[in-house]
């Protein structure tokens, strides 16, 4: 991250507990409200520090938004390798894969990435550059594991690998946002193990009616 060259009266020193977590809670509100749905002052208030403070670790928004991007993409592919570390088949590779988006919508939150990448247009260039450089990766990562797959005869499909991939990519990404309007992270799941299903020669799950939590009562 770029650094100020001095620090701004009555900032505190510079520490790294509170650069992460000023990234904690900027990860956070992104993941629940968007990238345009805070402020610096949010995150002042959360942390019980002045908005000079917050400027002396990121000097702006956008430069707290690439910081972002560029932790969560690291954090993302350091579990991608241990999923490849720890698993061989490539079934069980996909199911790994898809427990990522799971555990963060049983969070009650959106993957960083997917949520900025509905406010693209919104975004600076930088952090745009950044987002198609995360869902590459990822694009990248899932069409190793189809080609191992139809190596293995585990898959079969008539695309290519890396056509497919963008499909399971699309397909995960968006079935979190449909399952968010709902607050409802079972939707994600259902739409998820059909994706599996499609891939891994085996039944998919029947839907069951009515089991979604609805919708929040309006204030």
């Amino acid at each position: 991250m770029m650094k100020a060259t001095r620090r701004p009266p009555g900032a505190p020193a510079r520490a790294a507990g509170t650069s992460e977590a000023i990234l904690d809670t900027a990860e956070r509100l992104v993941q629940t409200r968007g990238y345009n749905g805070f402020s610096y002052a949010d995150i002042a208030a959360e942390l019980g520090v002045t908005k000079a403070s917050l400027h002396y670790h990121y000097a702006s928004k956008a430069e707290l938004g690439r910081v972002l991007i560029e932790r969560y993409h690291a954090a993302f592919m350091a579990a991608l390798a241990v999923i490849d570390a720890e698993v061989a088949a490539p079934c069980e590779k996909l199911e790994r894969y898809v427990g990522l988006y799971d555990g963060v919508m049983r969070n009650d939150r959106m993957c960083l990435c997917g949520m900025l990448a509905a406010e693209h247009r919104t975004l600076p260039a930088t952090m745009q550059a950044l987002l198609q450089q995360f869902f590459d990766a990822n694009e990248i990562w899932l069409t190793g594991v189809l080609e191992q797959g139809v190596r293995s005869g585990a898959f079969a499909f008539g695309e290519r690998p890396r056509e497919r991939a963008r499909v399971v990519l699309g397909a995960l990404e968006g079935a979190m946002l449909v399952a968010r309007s709902y607050e409802d992270p079972r939707r994600f799941r259902a739409a998820a193990d059909y994706v599996l299903a499609d891939l891994c020669k085996r039944s998919a799950p029947v839907a069951r009616a009515g089991s979604g939590r609805g919708r929040r009562a309006r204030g």
